[in-house]
């Protein structure tokens, strides 16, 4: 996986430098910086794989503005960039950049303390004390930025933001948008409503800056976004706080977010002489690759286009976004079609995030605004069940906007509409229940794998995400039956116990599970960094700690962590994972 995507990696690189030269580039590149975004050095530097981590060069700080390292590369190179040795460019690289990390300044949250609250609703005295660890965590991860970095943001590559917040951790450095809301839910239950608020402002920062939310707080991410979850990060707020001042400080930027959404990436989808609006991720950036047997310049952009728009759901990458030239959910990373497919869980999060509003502004006593969005949700609801809600399956599917038709595979984010509460029939929330116990998705015991399909990709079986975890746990615990809650609580005992058991192994807190039989290691020592980690998988641990701790169980009898390696036939490989940047 990772000579794989490095070599993915290399061939964005490639293109970037030779081809829109060559061909006229429709679509901008990621962003507008001729170091950190396209150009001779990043060419060379990331073909010439310095780094282990294609990541580090685009995170380095430059030590002189843009245009004096430009001038001084092309003095270098004599005009001919493809002849820079290794060694020279390393000291190039030395002479002009700083390592990564130079932009933070040293900070502490003041507002962490001991023994919050929620741990003494932790039966369990092991599950408890590791809560205790992952609580101590959030200092590990705080971050702030440098005065310098405000002062000079032209030298980073990190995107500057007023209040200090906390990053996933590892090789993840920066703000990240929808991987924030499973860390603001933690840190709210640590009692650290003050970092929380700061997250959330900074947030609203990035709109008043962008329109929308960046993918992440760096320059390359900013011309994508994530699933816009800001709206639920200060409904718990919200719900925490009882703060209407701030809410009505949040307002208009949630109502920009959400305009940006339904301006840039809705579609108008006609069913059954019906038109529905519904929305998508379309993100539009694209640089061809260099020229290749398969693919003329024009497909390359396509492709490029649609790689972007997939890293932008999230699921960066996943068969879930191929669409093979027949139109069939098949084929490899190079028929990803992203912008294609309507996604379930980007529908349900709006229909959540329309319902979510109507609450602010009712809660605010503006009624007009609330019945507005009350419409909004009664439309959202009413496509959905038009276009998304496969019947005889009995659950909602996405959508080919090449056939018109669903995809039937499975993906938890299949019932993400039990999660937003986004149907009309009860009936629905209990035929969906039963495709679940029989879609083959429940066969393992470390968490629901993201799909059923062995594609390599890691948006793929036999991954298991967090954030998808609790978006499935949450859906089911919301269902009237008690069928359904039991399943809840069981899928949050796996959970739990198998993160509890790789913490106890290797002190580290991970991005994700993957599924191995009869086997349970890290990965390539190079990937793994769970030592200071995992922003989503800490907060989700502690969410369903703090909702079911009175049940939770360790299974721990005292022996060693070598003794519960034999609970199970098929265990987890526990990692942090290799992303593309793009």
């Amino acid at each position: 996986m990772r000579g794989f995507l490095a070599a993915v990696m290399c061939l964005c690189l490639c293109l970037v430098l030779f081809l829109c030269p060559l061909y006229s580039c429709a679509l901008p590149p990621p962003c507008d910086s001729e170091i950190y975004c396209y150009g001779d050095i990043l060419r060379q530097v990331q073909t010439a794989k310095l780094f282990d981590d294609d990541k580090h060069f685009v995170d380095m700080k430059l030590k002189s503005a843009p245009d004096i390292i430009l001038t001084a590369f092309h003095n270098l190179t004599h005009g001919d960039p493809n002849s820079v040795p290794p060694a020279v460019l390393r000291d190039f690289l030395h002479k002009y950049f700083d390592e990564p990390g130079k932009e933070f300044a040293p900070w502490s949250p003041p507002d962490w303390h001991d023994n919050p609250q929620f741990l003494a609703g932790i039966a369990d005295a092991e599950l408890r004390s590791w809560a205790e660890k992952l609580h101590h965590l959030w200092k590990s991860l705080g971050r702030k930025i440098s005065s310098d970095a405000l002062a000079h943001p032209e030298q980073y590559s990190q995107i500057f933001t007023p209040h200090p917040f906390v990053v996933p951790g590892g090789r993840f450095r920066e703000l990240y948008y929808w991987d924030s809301y499973w860390v603001i839910n933690g840190l709210l239950l640590s009692e650290m409503t003050d970092t929380a608020r700061g997250m959330i402002l900074n947030f609203i920062h990035l709109i008043n800056r962008y329109g929308f939310i960046p993918n992440g707080a760096r320059v390359y991410y900013e011309r994508r976004s994530q699933p816009p979850f800001l709206s639920l990060m200060v409904e718990s707020y919200y719900q925490t706080t009882n703060d209407t001042d701030f809410l009505r400080t949040a307002l208009p930027a949630l109502e920009q977010e959400y305009l940006f959404w339904m301006r840039n990436r809705s579609v108008a989808v006609e069913v059954k002489g019906n038109k529905h609006v519904l929305n998508r991720f379309d993100v539009q950036v694209g640089l061809p690759r260099p020229a290749s047997t398969s693919l003329n310049s024009d497909a390359a952009e396509r492709l490029w286009k649609e790689l972007h728009s997939g890293a932008e759901s999230g699921w960066d990458f996943s068969s879930r976004w191929f669409v093979d030239g027949l139109g069939n959910n098949n084929g490899s990373l190079k028929d990803t079609r992203t912008s294609l497919l309507i996604p379930t869980d980007l529908n349900a999060l709006l229909c959540r995030n329309e319902r979510t509003l109507a609450h602010f502004y009712r809660t605010l006593g503006n009624e007009s605004e609330a019945a507005r969005y009350d419409k909004a949700v009664s439309a959202r609801q009413e496509a959905i069940e038009a276009v998304l809600w496969d019947e005889k399956r009995g659950v909602w599917l996405d959508y080919s906007l090449v056939t018109n038709t669903s995809h039937p595979a499975f993906y938890p984010t299949n019932l993400a509409p039990v999660w937003a509460d986004c149907y009309s029939h009860p009936s629905m929330g209990q035929k969906a229940l039963h495709y679940l116990q029989t879609s083959g998705g429940l066969a393992f015991p470390n968490g629901v794998p993201t799909s059923l399909v062995d594609s390599g990709q890691q948006w793929d079986y036999p991954n298991a995400w967090p954030p998808l975890q609790h978006i499935l746990i949450q859906g089911l615990s919301s269902l009237p039956s008690q069928e359904a809650r039991e399943l809840g609580f069981d899928l949050a005992q796996s959970w739990i116990r198998t993160n509890w058991l790789a913490y106890v192994k290797y002190e580290a807190m991970f991005e994700k599970v993957i599924k191995k039989r009869f086997i349970m290691c890290v990965c390539d020592h190079n990937e793994v960094q769970g030592d200071l980690g995992f922003g989503w998988t800490n907060g989700v641990a502690l969410q369903l700690l703090s909702q079911y701790g009175d049940r939770l169980t360790s299974g721990s009898n005292g022996n060693s962590f070598t003794s519960c390696l034999s609970i199970s036939v098929s265990v987890a490989l526990l990692c942090s994972a290799q992303t593309l940047f793009l």
